[in-house]
């Protein structure tokens, strides 16, 4: 049994509701109240500025009905006081408290209502308590020493105000009494305050109260971005009105998700997730942005000069920064806990420098101008340099990582969690470790900065290109394994065994990591797959040990590691899905890419719509609806992000405005039906695509000079 007193668990978060406004978020209970438990608090960047915020009516706390999300950074909670009005089994008095969070603010609109016969009268508090708490303390389960945050005198007595260093957090209530030593007890976490109103409501009688809380952190790494919002919201039509549900949702989140660096404001970017990463992260940013390309370019180019401003410059092991290296994630100080001691600016990653060049190359081909591509020329070059020069150490020909520190992270790749890369018989592999999509990713890399080059008169395409060609081969020869053997282990094999498939790794004797997983299908459409090798990899993941649940496993059902609440070793991840779904459709495997948008939209409309960083895997026919991951990042960038590769993937629209043409690939006819989507952006110009049951496509307001194909035969109009 764990020792309690000295084993910290990291919070739950399932349960709570998020309002968001970054860089500023709430997390409360679903009654609204704030306590001092778990994750709740009112954050700031990577701090808590309050650490309770409860709500009482004569001593009482409100008993909560109901709660919805009404808009970015707005909440409403509806609970009601039944000790106070008429005594009958209808309720009397009713609170409805509508929270709004913009970036270094909340405000609580408190509207009390009385049905009763009779006059009420009551004493409303709000307790509030402080305790800066960084974001790592947090989530190991930690909480901050009592001198963490004082509470210092206001001038005019008319409100709270708490400080630790630069950091100040202020809060007032509109005709308040304010108490900074309540007799209640407060949070044992921070240093505690009351605000109090008195009043009185005559029969069908209502009084609104105010309160809010400011705060002041000049320290913080991330502001809100100056900019209005980048990219286009489209208006979708679509017989399955669950994928309706899931943009606009998914667009709301993804406005409350949007950051800018204080020296930069003009340049957004997309915070990971709530609350845990609502920073600069290189990888999940640079997806985010590519899974939002076809609402426009924007928010692609702000996040590719966001990265490039901090690209590596030299060999440095104790952050891990290497030149032409995309960093990692950035934090106001080192960020510890868990085991892990990262630097404020930590580049271990060994996948967002190859995403950072796709991301510009996708760019480019969605209209981006090429006055913003130009600039980034010398980024893109020194992304370059690093894959050939400093991420294959042993020069073996492929990409791998190993944490030299001892403290930082053990795994580099999207699946970055300790146990994250295990063979089919439960071992963890060791390090070094070359990740097998990351491969796919630097062969893409290669030919994607290749065709930059060329277009743009710069010199050493052909290196990049003769590079992919033998990245092909070595994979090839390397990566693909047979199924186990009778006596356990693995099998070397060519291609085109019908038992073949490609390993999930090489680890440090390299020696393939046999395991079935997702990140095989990132592999879809990189060019380091035959036709046939991609059917391949394609009917593997269609078998129930994949696909079986809300979506795309991470690991097969069938390894020993399995579990289905793995954070990497079978749950189900929303963007993982999306991005192999994505991979599926581009490719021509159409009907498996329905079925997984199938699975995804299930575990949506289980989600409420707001799809979490990732969820159990569980057997689809078995559960009935996808159970929670309880410590999942809930609003996440590219999670919401998920829901704009749905749509692109359904309408199936691929344009190449360097090269003059669209390709329309649809999904067509069912699971998913007809489907229209309105204000997608093509070099500036809004399209409209649509796709009846069919499969016909029509497609308007392409700019001009656009030719159109259609793919697998179908017929197009527009």
């Amino acid at each position: 049994m764990l020792d309690q007193a000295t084993h910290r668990l990291q919070p739950l978060l399932h349960d709570l509701v998020s309002t968001v406004l970054a860089p500023t978020t709430a997390l409360s209970g679903t009654d609204g109240q704030i306590r001092a438990a778990g994750v709740q608090g009112l954050f700031h960047a990577d701090a808590r500025a309050l650490s309770q915020v409860t709500l009482a009516v004569d001593g009482w706390e409100p008993e909560a009905v109901g709660h919805a999300a009404q808009a970015a950074g707005r909440t409403r909670f509806v609970s009601l006081v039944r000790r106070l009005g008429d005594p009958i089994a209808d309720p009397t008095v009713r609170v409805d408290r509508t929270r709004e969070v913009t970036p270094g603010r909340m405000a609580e609109l408190i509207e009390i209502a009385s049905t009763a016969t009779r006059p009420v009268t009551a004493t409303v508090t709000v307790d509030l308590s402080c305790d800066f708490a960084p974001i790592e303390l947090v989530k190991s389960g930690g909480t901050a020493p009592p001198a963490a945050a004082s509470l210092v005198p206001s001038a005019d007595g008319g409100s709270l105000e708490w400080r630790s260093g630069r950091i100040r957090v202020r809060a007032t209530g509109e005709n308040a009494t304010v108490e900074p030593h309540p007799e209640a007890p407060g949070d044992p976490r921070g240093v505690g305050g009351r605000l109090r109103w008195e009043i009185s409501l005559a029969p069908g009688e209502r009084v609104t109260l105010r309160w809010a809380a400011v705060i002041d952190d000049p320290d913080a790494v991330v502001t809100a971005p100056a900019r209005p919002l980048e990219w286009s919201v489209p208006e979708v039509t679509a017989d399955d009105t669950r994928l309706v549900r899931l943009a606009a949702r998914s667009l709301e989140d993804l406005r409350s998700l949007r950051l800018a660096e204080p020296g930069e404001p003009g340049d957004t970017f997309l915070g990971a997730g709530v609350p845990w990463f609502l920073t600069l992260f290189g990888r999940d940013s640079l997806w985010a942005a590519r899974m939002l390309l076809p609402l426009g370019t924007d928010l692609a180019a702000s996040t590719l000069r966001v990265l490039a401003r901090r690209q590596g410059t030299r060999v440095d092991p104790a952050t891990g920064e290497a030149p032409g290296k995309i960093m990692h994630e950035l934090r106001r100080h080192e960020h510890s806990g868990g085991g892990l001691r990262l630097p404020a600016a930590y580049y271990g990653t060994i996948d967002a420098t190859p995403l950072w060049i796709g991301l510009l190359y996708d760019a480019w081909r969605w209209g981006m101008p090429a006055a913003q591509v130009e600039p980034l020329l010398p980024a893109l070059e020194a992304a370059l340099g690093w894959l050939g020069d400093h991420a294959d150490p042993d020069g073996d020909g492929f990409l791998e990582y190993i944490d030299l520190t001892g403290h930082g992270l053990a795994n580099q790749g999207w699946k970055d969690s300790g146990d994250a890369v295990r063979f089919h018989d439960g071992r963890q592999a060791e390090p070094p470790i070359a990740l097998a999509e990351v491969q796919g990713y630097a062969c893409a890399a290669a030919r994607q900065g290749a065709a930059l080059l060329t277009a743009f008169g710069r010199r050493g395409a052909e290196r990049w290109l003769d590079y992919a060609g033998t990245m092909t081969d070595r994979f090839r020869a390397r990566f693909w394994v047979t199924g186990p053997a009778p006596g356990g282990g693995f099998s070397a094999s060519v291609t085109g065994r019908e038992d073949s498939y490609p390993a999930l790794a090489l680890d440090g004797a390299k020696q393939p990591v046999d395991s079935l997983t997702s990140n095989i299908g990132h592999l879809l459409g990189t060019g380091l797959l035959s036709a046939g090798e991609e059917a391949r990899v394609a009917e593997l993941l269609g078998t129930p040990a994949m696909s079986g649940a809300f979506g795309l496993r991470t690991m097969s059902a069938d390894d020993v590691a399995f579990s289905p609440l793995s954070y990497h070793c079978g749950s189900v991840w929303s963007h993982d899905t999306a991005i192999v779904l994505a991979g599926l459709a581009r490719t021509g495997h159409g009907r498996l890419a329905a079925d997984l948008a199938q699975g995804l939209l299930a575990a949506a409309e289980g989600f409420d719509y707001r799809l979490p960083e990732l969820h159990a895997g569980d057997d689809r026919d078995t559960v009935g609806r996808p159970v929670a991951y309880p410590a999942a990042c809930r609003p996440q960038a590219w999670s919401a992000a998920a829901a704009v590769t749905l749509l692109h993937a359904a309408v199936g629209l691929y344009p190449d405005v360097p090269g003059g043409k669209v390709l329309l690939r649809p999904l067509a006819g069912a699971p998913l039906g007809a489907v229209t989507v309105r204000g997608l952006r093509v070099a500036g110009a809004d399209v409209t695509v649509s796709i009846d049951r069919s499969g016909r496509a029509e497609v308007t307001g392409l700019p001009p000079g656009l030719s159109v194909e259609v793919a697998d035969g179908r017929h197009a109009a527009g």
